[in-house]
């Protein structure tokens, strides 16, 4: 378990100076009480260290269950703070990857990181509890999302792909399902191909939009256990469907989710929100800037949705950007080099 003795910091490790002002260089110690849970701390061969260390600038050397943090003051503050968020999520069960901890770097930048993690001293820790696993939030905007799951009625989540937005609906669909506090789960999308033609599609109708589905269908086998996604299909209780299928329906006691919602028309934006029914939740999910219909973008029932009613009563908008991607980081990189910076 034990690092080799401390190095000289590499110049590499630091931002260059600034000309404002005098880079103070600092170092702490930091410990923990629960030497079982170092070993996923640190990491296979401290891989989970030197991820923070190229991350932040800073240096790290383990001796027992303490860490030494050398390198920009600001930067071993923030080091100090992941490391303890990530302790902190192991000490509570939860699972540790590369994805994560880079997630919880970037979460150090926001003042409320140890809120996001632990929760405030007067609320329990946000998070989802399906069949399969417990989801926390892996950025800020991510908590306000899941805070608008629990509170809203119909919720828009809007940003680019790979910031959770179907995926935390899909789970706490779940979550619902599972606690009986709504009786169905009825997933949807538009059956649009995304800038190339398939042409006609072997099979039965299911069998024609499954390929569209994929996603939810994915997120689904995620949270719960595939034989209870199989029963709750063929029961009813679980139902995935193109947008088509919605017209003529009162969807109550239904958590109802609308997936590339960018790529309805308007008439069909207005026909699936006024499916809502009593005792249900729907979440509508797209990229606005993702558009594959006819028209581009002036012809997205979801833009036009999000003008006429933000800011109603029951609505909720999130807006998540290229900072919020929490697959592998360099998918951020990307949707920031075709997008801009995140604002």
């Amino acid at each position: 378990m034990a690092r080799k003795p401390a190095r000289e910091a590499h110049p590499a490790f630091a931002p260059p100076p600034s000309p404002q002002r005098e880079i103070r260089r600092a170092q702490l110690d930091i410990s923990f009480d629960n030497q079982s849970l170092l070993g996923a701390l640190f990491g296979q061969f401290d891989a989970n260290l030197v991820q923070v260390e190229n991350r932040l600038g800073v240096f790290i050397s383990a001796r027992g269950n303490q860490l030494h943090i050398e390198g920009p003051e600001d930067s071993v503050a923030r080091a100090r703070e992941v490391l303890k968020a990530m302790y902190d999520r192991l000490a509570m069960g939860q699972d540790l990857d590369a994805g994560t901890i880079e997630s919880v770097i970037a979460m150090s930048n926001e003042p409320t990181l140890e809120g996001i993690i632990t929760g405030n001293l007067d609320s329990p820790p946000i998070m989802i509890r399906t069949r399969r696993k417990t989801i926390v939030p892996r950025s800020a905007t991510q908590v306000e999302y899941m805070r608008s799951l629990v509170r809203d009625d119909i919720i828009f989540a809007l940003g680019p792909a790979g910031t959770g937005k179907t995926y935390l609906a899909v789970a706490q669909a779940v979550a619902q399902l599972i606690t009986g506090s709504v009786q169905r789960l009825i997933l949807s999308r538009p059956a649009v191909e995304a800038g190339e033609k398939l042409g006609f599609l072997p099979g039965d109708m299911k069998d024609k939009v499954d390929p569209y589905l994929r996603p939810l269908y994915d997120a689904l086998y995620d949270c719960m256990p595939p034989e209870q996604v199989e029963r709750r299909l063929a029961s009813g209780e679980i139902e995935i469907a193109p947008i088509a299928f919605m017209r003529g329906r009162t969807l109550a006691d239904a958590f109802v989710i609308l997936d590339e919602a960018q790529n309805t028309t308007r008439e069909q934006m207005k026909m699936f929100l006024t499916r809502f029914g009593q005792n249900s939740r729907m979440v509508v999910c797209g990229d606005p800037k993702q558009v594959d219909i006819p028209g581009g973008d002036r012809m997205s029932g979801l833009a036009d949705a999000v003008d006429k009613l933000e800011g109603i009563e029951g609505f909720g908008t999130i807006r998540f950007t290229a900072a919020d991607v929490v697959r592998h980081p360099i998918v951020g990189r990307i949707v920031e080099a075709y997008e801009g910076p995140a604002s």
